[in-house]
C-alpha cells in the first residue's frame, strides 16, 4: 500500500444505513473528496428486524441484491481504497453475523459494524468537509433507525452522540399500518423527546452558532417546506416552517394521501416518523432554524479513509488519547512496540501478514497496559473489556474486538479453548499476532534500556516457530526461564516455539 493517495485516485464508501445503502465514488482533488459517482436504495434493513432482533431471510436479501448491484460499480476502485461501514440495524441485529457471511461472499473488503459515536464522527466528518467553517455547529442526522447529534467546531467533534429513534424504527412502532392521526404522531413525538432528554441540557449548556441537518428525513423536511413557501429566505427549513408542515400532515389521514410537492415515493412511509422526531428535537434544543448540508456518513467515511494515507489516522490519536486517560507507561509501550515490529518483520511473509495486521499489532502493544488503571490483578482481562467495550474514534466494533483479544491474551496462561475464540473472531492472523504481541512483551519483562540480546524470529511453517538469541544465554536468566515457559504456552494454541542460544538449544 502507497503512503499517499495521489491526486485523481479514486475512493469509494458503503454505507450501510438501517433505510438506505448508498454508495460513494469520489476523486482526490489537491486534498479533496470530489464525488463523481452515487448510488442509492431503501433497502430498510431495520424494517427486516423481527421481534427477536433477527434479520429477516426477506431483508437479508434485499440486502445481499443491492450490495451486489454495488459491487458492479466498483471495478475501478482499489480495494484497499473502500471502506464498507453498517450502523444501527446490523449493530442491533442478532443475526447480523449471518448477514456478513454472507455478503463477504460479494464484497471485496469485510464490512464494519460501527458504533454510534463512531457513526456520529463520521457524520460530522462528512458535514464539516462540504460546508464552510461558522463557528461551533449543532449537526443532526436522522436514519433509519438511530438519530446521530454532534456539537463540532470545523473539523473537531466536541459532544457526540447516537440515540435510538430513526424514522423505519419508529415507523414500525407508531406508524406501521400506514394511518396518521394525532394520537400516534404525539406517541412518537414523546418517545423521541424521552430519548432527547438525557443529553439535552448538556448539548444546550455547550451552545452552537449553528445548526446543521444531514441525510433523508431532513432533506425530504426541508425540501417540502421550500417548495410550500414555508421556508425563510435562505432556504432553510425554520420551526414554523416545521409546524405548518406538521400540521399539513396530520390533515392526511394515511400516507397514501400525501400530496407534498417533491416528496419521493420511496421516502413517503417514513416521513411521518422523521417529522416526530425533528419536531422533538427542534423543541427539546430551542432549534429555530436548521441549514441543510449534503455530506453525511459515506462523505465522512471517504474523508475518514483519505486521512489514513495521508498520516492523519484518527486511530492513531486515539491509542494515544486512551493511553493518557488510563496512565499507560509511554517508554514501555515504545518498547513493546519496537520489538512487536522487528518480530512481526521477521515472520509477516512468512505468515501472509499484512500491513493492517501490522497497524493492529502497533496499537494493542501501545494498549497493553491500560488496564492497569483498574487493577494489577489481571489486568490484560481489564484492558480487554475496557477496549471491547469504550467508544474509540475511528475503530469499528471488528477492530475493537481484535485489539481487545490481542491484549486479553498477552500474558499468563494460554487456554486451548481461548485459541477457539480467537480465531472464531479473526483467524489464524488474529493467534500469530496474539502470540507475536506476547513474545515482545516477554522480552521487555525487565522494563529497561538496557541492550537485550539480538533476538531474530524466523518460521518453518506456520505450526514450527523458531527464536534465535545471539550471545551467552546466561548473561539473561530471567529470560532464559520465561522463553522456556513460554514454549509450554504456545503449545496450547500448537505452536512449536524453538529456541536456539549457545547456552540454550531445544
Amino acid at each position: 500500500m502507497s503512503d499517499f493517495l495521489i491526486d485523481e485516485e479514486l475512493l469509494a464508501a458503503i454505507d450501510m444505513g438501517s433505510n438506505s445503502f448508498h454508495l460513494a465514488i469520489a476523486r482526490v482533488d489537491h486534498g479533496e473528496v470530489k464525488k463523481v459517482a452515487s448510488m442509492s436504495e431503501k433497502v430498510q434493513l431495520a424494517a427486516g428486524l423481527d421481534e427477536n432482533k433477527n434479520l429477516t431471510e426477506a431483508a437479508q436479501q434485499r440486502g445481499l441484491a443491492c450490495l451486489a448491484r454495488f459491487v458492479g460499480r466498483l471495478s475501478s476502485v482499489q480495494p484497499n481504497r473502500l471502506r464498507i461501514v453498517a450502523t444501527n440495524a446490523l449493530r442491533q441485529a442478532k443475526n447480523g453475523h449471518e448477514f456478513i457471511q454472507k455478503a463477504a461472499e460479494i464484497l471485496p473488503k469485510p464490512i464494519e459494524i460501527i458504533a454510534g459515536r463512531e457513526e456520529a464522527r463520521l457524520i460530522y466528518l462528512g458535514v464539516s468537509h462540504t460546508m464552510a467553517n461558522s463557528g461551533r455547529r449543532l449537526v443532526v442526522d436522522i436514519g433509519g433507525g438511530s438519530t446521530e447529534l454532534i456539537i463540532g467546531e470545523e473539523f473537531e467533534p466536541i459532544h457526540t452522540e447516537s440515540l435510538q429513534m430513526g424514522c423505519v424504527a419508529f415507523t414500525k412502532c407508531y406508524f406501521q399500518d400506514g394511518e396518521i392521526n394525532q394520537k400516534s404522531f404525539d406517541k412518537a413525538v414523546v418517545a423521541a423527546r424521552k430519548e432527547l432528554s438525557a443529553i439535552a441540557n448538556t448539548y444546550k449548556e455547550a451552545g452552537w452558532d449553528t445548526v446543521v441537518g444531514s441525510s433523508g428525513t431532513i432533506k425530504a423536511c426541508r425540501q417540502i417546506a421550500v417548495n410550500m413557501g414555508w421556508s425563510n429566505e435562505q432556504e432553510n427549513l425554520t420551526r414554523e416552517g416545521l409546524e405548518k408542515l406538521k400540521d399539513k400532515l396530520l390533515k392526511f389521514k394515511h400516507i397514501s394521501e400525501m400530496d407534498f410537492e417533491g416528496l419521493k415515493e420511496d421516502r413517503r412511509a417514513v416521513l411521518p416518523a422523521g417529522i416526530a422526531i425533528l419536531c422533538a428535537v427542534f423543541e427539546l434544543l430551542d432549534i429555530e432554524a436548521l441549514v441543510y448540508s449534503d455530506g453525511a456518513l459515506r462523505e465522512g467515511v471517504m474523508y475518514d479513509l483519505l486521512g489514513r494515507f495521508q498520516h492523519e489516522d484518527i486511530r492513531d490519536r486515539s491509542v494515544q488519547a486512551l493511553m493518557g486517560r488510563y496512565g499507560a507507561d509511554p517508554k514501555q509501550a515504545e518498547r513493546v512496540v519496537k520489538t512487536a515490529q522487528h518480530l512481526f518483520d521477521g515472520v509477516a511473509e512468512s505468515l501472509n501478514l499484512t500491513s493492517d495486521d501490522s497497524d493492529l499489532l502497533r496499537r494493542s502493544a501501545y494498549l497493553h497496559e491500560i488496564g492497569l488503571a483498574i487493577s494489577h490483578g489481571g489486568y490484560h482481562r481489564h484492558g480487554a473489556y475496557l477496549l471491547q467495550h469504550s467508544d474509540i474514534a475511528g475503530f469499528s466494533q471488528i477492530d475493537q474486538n481484535h485489539i481487545s483479544h490481542l491484549v486479553a491474551h498477552h500474558r499468563r496462561k494460554l487456554r486451548s479453548d481461548a485459541k477457539i475464540d480467537v480465531m472464531k473472531v479473526g483467524g489464524s492472523k488474529l493467534v500469530h499476532l496474539c502470540l507475536l504481541l506476547r513474545l515482545a512483551v516477554l522480552l521487555n519483562h525487565s522494563r529497561s534500556d538496557a541492550m537485550l540480546p539480538a533476538i531474530e524470529l524466523s518460521i518453518g511453517n506456520a505450526q514450527q516457530w523458531q527464536l534465535c538469541v545471539s550471545g551467552d544465554a546466561k548473561q539473561w536468566p530471567l529470560l532464559v526461564a520465561d522463553l522456556h515457559d513460554e514454549q509450554l504456552q504456545f503449545k496450547h494454541w500448537d505452536i512449536e516455539l524453538n529456541i536456539q542460544s549457545e547456552q540454550f538449544i531445544d
